[in-house]
């Protein structure tokens, strides 16, 4: 377990997940490889549209350093519009089965609000972790199903719907209020027996650009809940909106704010473009053992 300091007191981290009787030892950050098999996605959407495509970039993925992969079939980007369960799974199933074959050793995340695309997949390839960016708030059954299928469960913070998340999101203070929302979940999560919880403060999920900025330059604040904290700023409209870019052009922007939340506490990186986030976690590591 990683001892911590904060306020004073210590306090005991978890430090490892149980994905199917595998341990990952999250002690030291890892990376999480973003694949987005839809063609909507705000940055890479319909660029992974064949398997050979999918596998290629998986491959690159692992090669660079990525740890999980994070399997996505419906866009989440602001103003999306929603797509069916049916077409989800569409999607997804054909995407996942591929990488396991291909990839045993890979830990697979799946990008979904749905529950019963996780009993889904979980059917077909077997133990994966959920990554849902509603944090059960869309899918009542969700917080139920992952107890009964005792998978890691990445719990998003989110205010509204990817439809209107960002019409106009209002917090009295976003990171007591972001934290006070996820501290009534984990404590549901608890009850129904899950185990393995990993939080996501949400960036760009229902926040505006200030809001985004307060969680990150408080990301310690949530070593509270003594779980591991993802991350995902990937090329966000919170990067290129103030360098007055684009996606494209929002590498350098992400790396550094990748920097900035592993010194914050970040345990791990969910990004498009592995082999910058690996260098940056690298020499955060080297600056570590001058501590």
């Amino acid at each position: 377990m990683l001892i911590t300091q904060s306020a004073g007191k210590f306090i005991k981290r978890k430090s490892t997940i149980n994905v199917g009787g595998e341990l990952l030892d999250l002690s030291i950050p890892c990376i999480m490889g973003i694949i987005n098999v839809t063609p909507d996605s705000f940055y890479d959407g319909d660029t992974l549209q064949s398997e050979y495509d999918m596998l290629e970039r998986v491959e690159q993925m692992v090669a660079e350093g990525a740890v999980i992969i994070d399997v996505g079939s419906v866009s989440t980007r602001p103003g999306a519009e929603p797509v069916s369960t049916k077409e989800e799974l569409e999607r997804l199933i054909p995407a996942v089965k591929a990488i396991r074959k291909h990839f045993p050793e890979v830990i697979i995340s799946i990008d979904t609000y749905r529950s019963w695309v996780a009993i889904r997949v979980l059917e077909e390839i077997g133990p994966v972790i959920v990554n849902d960016i509603s944090g059960g708030s869309l899918d009542a059954h969700m917080f139920e199903t992952i107890g009964k299928l005792q998978v890691p469960y990445i719990l998003t913070h989110i205010q509204g719907t990817p439809q209107n998340m960002q019409a106009n999101p209002v917090y009295k203070d976003v990171v007591r209020d972001v934290s006070a929302e996820l501290s009534e979940s984990v404590r549901k999560l608890t009850r129904l027996g899950v185990n393995d919880i990993l939080i996501d403060p949400g960036f760009g999920f229902g926040k505006t650009m200030f809001h985004n900025y307060q969680l990150l330059n408080r990301l310690d604040s949530f070593k509270v809940f003594q779980l591991p904290v993802v991350v995902g700023v990937s090329r966000k409209s919170m990067i290129w909106k103030v360098l007055e870019t684009t996606p494209e052009e929002a590498l350098n922007g992400t790396t550094v704010l990748n920097t900035m939340a592993l010194l914050g506490g970040a345990d791990i990186l969910r990004v498009h473009d592995v082999k910058p986030a690996v260098d940056a976690l690298r020499l955060f590591l080297q600056l570590k053992e001058t501590v």
